[in-house]
């Protein structure tokens, strides 16, 4: 009877730490996780596909040089991938690289892509960067950057201005 009692009773304190472990273990865990759904929801914003109308600057007086459309798409985990009219699809890879949140409604992104002649020889690459403010609605956008060309052997050949309006394909 007494070794019944100390199972009963043993039984139920094991049964009753584990359950309390596991809910000291799972709690934390559940709010972190909804901590990073909430993360997510705040700084994803940007994820998806967007139709960008890109104008090449003059960094000295801002006059407008060239306008042209871009298609970007951002994607979970950080990654952008560009695609662009302003340069002939043969003459360059299209731009990869990454962007992040900042605060609000603003986001940084950085990619860069190969450059070829007509003949294909590699002639170096160019490394585009953006600050883009998000609508409230967060369905456009627009942009400051800046566009450096670097030789092949990596020196900075040539240096522009952009601004950019975005709105996201549906």
């Amino acid at each position: 009877m007494k070794t019944n009692l100390v199972k009963t009773i043993g039984g139920g304190v094991i049964a009753t730490c584990t359950a309390t472990c596991m809910l000291a273990v799972l709690a934390p865990m559940t709010a972190a996780a909804n901590d990073d759904e909430k993360s997510f929801n705040r700084h994803s914003r940007l994820i998806g596909t967007w139709d960008v109308q890109v104008t090449t600057r003059d960094c000295q007086t801002t006059a407008a040089l060239k306008t042209f459309p871009s298609i970007l798409t951002y994607s979970i985990g950080g990654t952008v991938l560009e695609s662009t009219s302003g340069i002939p699809q043969a003459a360059k890879s299209p731009g990869q690289g990454v962007w992040n949140h900042i605060r609000d409604n603003t986001y940084h992104i950085k990619f860069k892509s190969l450059r070829f002649d007509l003949s294909g020889n590699f002639t170096g690459t160019t490394v585009i960067s953006q600050i883009i403010n998000l609508t409230n609605r967060g369905n456009e956008g627009e942009s400051t950057g800046t566009v450096e060309l670097y030789a092949p052997n990596g020196n900075l050949i040539a240096a522009g201005c952009s601004t950019s309006t975005a709105t996201r394909f549906e």
